[in-house]
């Protein structure tokens, strides 16, 4: 019975890291996406990307945002692949 509660335990604690890690990948994504892009984008475009004239708030609405998301898939991939082997759930 001690051991089953132990396996329990250990695949709420890993659940409960995971969907934290999505949770702050998601609060990434919003503040790129929306923030930058959308809410701040005024406030951005004050400021460009050197040797190309783009506004900032421009180009993260165009080109940033989509970067930063392949970048978070990315991520979650790494992270994710290391959490699976620190409890044991990994693919051989």
């Amino acid at each position: 019975m001690t051991e089953q509660s132990d396996n329990n335990q250990k695949m709420r604690d890993y659940w409960r890291k995971n969907v934290r890690l999505v949770i702050i990948l998601l609060a990434i994504w919003w503040i790129v996406s929306y923030g930058a892009g959308i809410f701040w984008a005024g406030s951005l475009d004050e400021y460009t990307i050197p040797g190309t004239g783009f506004k900032l708030g421009f180009w993260f609405a165009q080109q940033g945002s989509i970067y930063v998301f392949v970048g978070l898939i990315f991520g979650y991939a790494w992270r994710m692949n290391k959490l699976d082997k620190e409890y044991d759930v990994h693919e051989d």
